[in-house]
């Protein structure tokens, strides 16, 4: 394709992630097929539900892939059929096999939200927050059959706000990750541009998220346990068990104090709660089964929590 900088391009994603790397190919390349996960049951009815990448292609009149495997003959063959110049990959959701990375000329390149080395695995944004990093960012790699470990074409760095969330990061990234593929794209498909391996020295790793992970060990300093708090909003949530209850701490801020890790403590228009180092004032709270409320409103009658102690599950 030389002389060429518009590709035929097979684009794989499946979340939210994803959508402005698709709406930037589309209105610049030629996107031959879009895949993406499996529709899954969702909600009391477990219907199925579609991903927000399909939605999408839906809507541009895409044609669609959606293998429970990239490592079967037939959706090998059903990819092969495309003979794209190159796969665009952003939080796709399976293991693309050597065998699907050698398939385009011009090879499988992935957005990935961070600066790898740094946050290899599936919850980088997450990791990146909790960590406390001043700043973030994406790579465009060329994919090797590794986790996150091919070689990079380009980077865009980002600082993190001292608000920053997991979703206002990602929506953040998203858009900065489209822009960079963009950006890249001519330059790569006409051999500009010189993949850079990275410094395995420097790799760390950002598994993928569970549920439990959200809950709060008090203990913890209460710096430590606000980024927590930011770092899984909105999912996995950070909460802690109230009398039998799950309470869920959707903001909270750090002031000057001390009490016994988990001791709720009344303060003058609110209350504190202890940590391993400092006191946690939460913003907004939610009980289980219950709305979302400011402080002040969720302490509104329940006085019994000015003195509550806060704990796990078992405890």
């Amino acid at each position: 394709m030389p002389g060429n900088a518009v590709a035929d391009v097979v684009f794989m994603g499946t979340p939210d992630f994803a959508l402005p790397a698709l709406r930037a190919l589309i209105a610049r390349h030629r996107v031959m097929c879009v895949v993406t996960m499996p529709d899954r049951p969702a909600g009391r009815g477990l219907a199925p539900r579609i991903s927000p990448v399909k939605a999408l292609a839906l809507e541009h009149d895409l044609p669609l892939l959606q293998p429970r495997s990239l490592r079967r003959d037939e959706a090998i063959a059903a990819l092969a059929q495309w003979q794209a110049d190159l796969y665009v990959v952003a939080a796709f959701g399976l293991i693309l096999p050597q065998r699907v990375l050698d398939m385009p000329p011009r090879g499988s390149l992935n957005i990935h939200a961070s600066l790898l080395p740094r946050w290899r695995g599936a919850a980088p944004i997450q990791a990146a927050i909790r960590a406390g990093d001043a700043q973030s960012g994406v790579s465009l790699m060329l994919m090797d059959a590794g986790l996150d470990s091919g070689p990079v074409l380009a980077q865009r760095a980002l600082r993190l706000a001292p608000d920053e969330t997991a979703q206002s990061l990602h929506d953040r990234l998203a858009t900065q990750g489209a822009e960079l593929l963009i950006e890249c794209l001519p330059d790569w498909l006409e051999g500009r541009l010189e993949p850079q391996p990275q410094d395995e020295t420097r790799v760390t790793l950002a598994p993928q998220l569970r549920k439990e992970d959200g809950w709060i060990d008090w203990s913890r300093p209460a710096a430590d346990i606000e980024r927590q708090i930011r770092a899984f909003t909105p999912w996995p949530g950070s909460h802690s068990n109230w009398d039998g209850r799950q309470l869920k701490l959707i903001e909270a801020e750090v002031i000057p104090g001390s009490a016994a890790p988990g001791q709720v403590i009344p303060l003058p228009g609110g209350v504190g709660i202890g940590t391993g180092a400092g006191l946690l004032r939460p913003r907004r709270l939610q009980l289980a089964g219950r709305k979302a409320q400011a402080s002040a409103d969720f302490l509104r009658g329940r006085r019994d929590f000015l003195h509550a102690r806060l704990g796990s599950p078992d405890q």
